[in-house]
């Protein structure tokens, strides 16, 4: 298996309390695998409140709903042993 790297990493975002965001991640491969997304050290599910995705085979995509004060925090996405926070 190739060694899936990081191409473009997370961006730091400001969202007020209520509103969604959403973080956005590229691979250098398709169907990468050993993936985890994670807030404030916790992984997290894809759930009600977290929507984990692909776009285009290459683009992770974590969107966490209703932003709340709790979530404030590092969001930090991992392939293999490559990891991008923001």
């Amino acid at each position: 298996e190739p060694d899936v790297t990081i191409v473009s990493g997370l961006k730091d975002m400001v969202v007020s309390e209520g509103d969604d965001v959403t973080f956005r991640c590229q691979v250098s491969h398709e169907n990468a695998r050993d993936i985890e997304w994670k807030l404030q050290d916790v992984a997290l599910q894809n759930n009600e409140m977290n929507e984990i995705s692909v776009e285009k085979g290459k683009i992770h995509t974590l969107t966490l709903r209703k932003v709340t004060e709790q979530d404030i925090g590092t969001v930090a996405f991992r392939v293999g042993p490559h990891t991008s926070t923001a």
